[in-house]
């Protein structure tokens, strides 16, 4: 059976700076005392980014504005974000890890998963495993971690939200009905505030409840979302533990909107200059994609993904872009959006050759398909020259 953890560092920015700040000489510790990072203490302007648990008991939620915040607390205590930092002691972090395993997948600069199956013959048990590398990150580092063990990402993952801070959770299939069905379906991962409010109105209150829905029901009303919640509900995930090497990063893009996405014409349009980028970029290194991934983060800095095996590795505009707006459309739950980003990855040589069979469009006679590879050369020639903003697809 496999064993997968998924490690979760506690309020990971206001943790890295409150460590920051005590090994600097300061005398207080911002996970003690009402506290956030995010914003500016004399303007009160920003957003929560983070929050103390002191703080949290005062009801102030991340991604809420921190005038709010102070509403709520008058006596509280902000600090900058540092992006700088919190990448360096990410980076401790995972090389820490790495020496436990080096199938470690970073979803995060503050999350990863481990398969720890390899491992497990040297402890008593999992969670002795888990034990030990949450008590070790706090002696080396001074932060804690909460780490999620099952045997699929998705239930560590789960696992991993329970209790905090400083915690080790199993949640294993068998453990479902006890441990998961409970739950609000809110706390279930994937589920947005639009889709909760849509399960609600079908009287699915708990994840048990949602697990027990006909999926075909679910889809009705939120198309294959609805499907993958019922999956998730029931604890099916079948995704490993995907580690990178450093030559196989990929390729991407992404970027912070001057105001938020509401509707699926504006992130479309975000979504072509994005695709345009990354086939550029692309087709520079000589290389093609055979799997793409869009990322969301949503206006309470709340972050989520979805990724596709591609049939064919790509790297033309047109073809990212119309993978990447089916991923859009399976992943977006309706909530205003900050980001957008693509990725590409397993990358293949550009003339690496690929099996094809007569059913393939390449053997189909296509107009259209010829003009939009020409359109792409031109387009290509155009911003050589004259730079990348220069021309764009109309609508």
């Amino acid at each position: 059976m496999s064993v997968i953890f998924h490690i979760d560092v506690n309020s990971a920015y206001l943790s890295w700076t409150a460590v920051e700040e005590l090994k600097n000489g300061k005398k207080r510790d911002l996970r003690q005392i009402p506290a956030i990072i995010g914003g500016d203490q004399k303007t009160r302007h920003g957003v929560v980014l983070a929050k103390s648990i002191p703080a949290k008991k005062y009801g102030i939620h991340t991604g809420e504005p921190v005038a709010n915040a102070f509403r709520k607390c008058p006596g509280l205590v902000t600090a900058p974000p540092d992006h700088k930092l919190y990448r360096r002691y990410s980076d401790r972090l995972m090389e820490f890890l790495q020496s436990y395993t080096p199938v470690i997948e970073q979803v995060s600069v503050d999350e990863c998963y481990m398969d720890f199956s390899e491992n497990v013959k040297d402890y008593h048990s999992p969670i002795e495993g888990a034990m030990e590398i949450k008590n070790e990150v706090y002696r080396k580092f001074g932060f804690t971690v909460n780490v999620g063990i099952s045997s699929n990402k998705l239930l560590a993952k789960m696992a991993s939200d329970f209790e905090k801070p400083d915690k080790v959770h199993t949640l294993f299939p068998e453990e479902i009905p006890v441990k998961m069905w409970p739950l609000p379906v809110a706390e279930l991962y994937m589920a947005g505030n639009a889709s909760v409010e849509i399960l609600r109105k079908l009287g699915i209150f708990t994840i048990g409840e949602l697990a027990r829905m006909e999926p075909k029901l679910l889809e009705l009303h939120l198309k294959s979302h609805g499907r993958r919640l019922w999956e998730f509900a029931n604890g099916i995930g079948n995704a490993v533990v995907e580690p990178e090497p450093a030559e196989a990063k990929g390729i991407g893009n992404s970027t912070t909107l001057s105001r938020d996405a509401a509707t699926e014409e504006e992130a479309k349009e975000v979504l072509k200059i994005l695709a345009a980028s990354v086939g550029r970029r692309l087709r520079d290194a000589g290389q093609k994609a055979k799997m793409l991934s869009v990322e969301i983060k949503y206006y309470n800095f709340e972050s989520v993904s979805h990724q596709k095996q591609l049939d064919k590795g790509t790297n033309r505009d047109e073809e990212i872009y119309e993978e990447a707006v089916q991923l859009f459309r399976e992943l977006w739950d309706k909530n205003p959006i900050r980001l957008l980003g693509i990725r590409s990855s397993k990358l293949a040589e550009e003339d690496e050759p690929e099996q094809m069979t007569i059913f393939d469009p390449q053997f189909q006679y296509d107009p259209k398909r010829e003009k939009t590879r020409m359109l792409d050369q031109a387009l290509e020639k155009v911003r050589m020259k004259y730079g990348e903003g220069i021309v764009t697809r109309g609508r």
